[in-house]
């Protein structure tokens, strides 16, 4: 079955998008692989986790840790392949198609406000289109379908 991608575009903090989209994914039962572009921000997403939300908790670790398996949210970035354990929902905040995105259920692409950030989510969504997988985008500031 091909996953189904969303775009949220104009996220002013994409990683505190990915924290709150995962946090909620995770309350409703749902397993999520959190892509970041780089090592620093796989760290800071990591941070974030435990920091953003007073009330939350989001059980979470690295992806290639032992217990990688067993936790629902797992995190993973582009600069090192990543055999992610769970193939429900796969957030993305890397600039590239992730690699394997095809295992997953859905694909969330985060997108900041930046030309820096748009310019490679185009070619992104060109290459989720060209492959004819639906596609839903959403204004991240007002949470509305686009």
């Amino acid at each position: 079955m091909a996953p189904r991608v969303q775009f949220y575009h104009n996220a002013e903090n994409p990683l505190a998008l990915a924290c709150e989209l995962a946090s909620k994914a995770y309350a409703s039962g749902r397993k999520v692989a959190l892509r970041a572009p780089d090592a620093a921000l796989a760290r800071q997403l990591d941070q974030l986790l435990w920091t953003f939300e007073q009330q939350a908790f989001v059980p979470h670790v690295m992806a290639g840790t032992p217990l990688a398996t067993e936790t629902a949210v797992v995190i993973g970035h582009a600069e090192s392949p990543t055999e992610w354990p769970h193939t429900e929902i796969l957030f993305n905040l890397a600039d590239d198609v992730p690699p394997g995105y095809e295992r997953f259920r859905m694909v969330v692409e985060i997108v900041g406000p930046s030309e820096a950030h748009k310019q490679p989510a185009r070619a992104r969504w060109m290459h989720y289109k060209q492959k004819d997988l639906p596609l839903q985008a959403f204004d991240a500031i007002r949470r509305e379908a686009l």
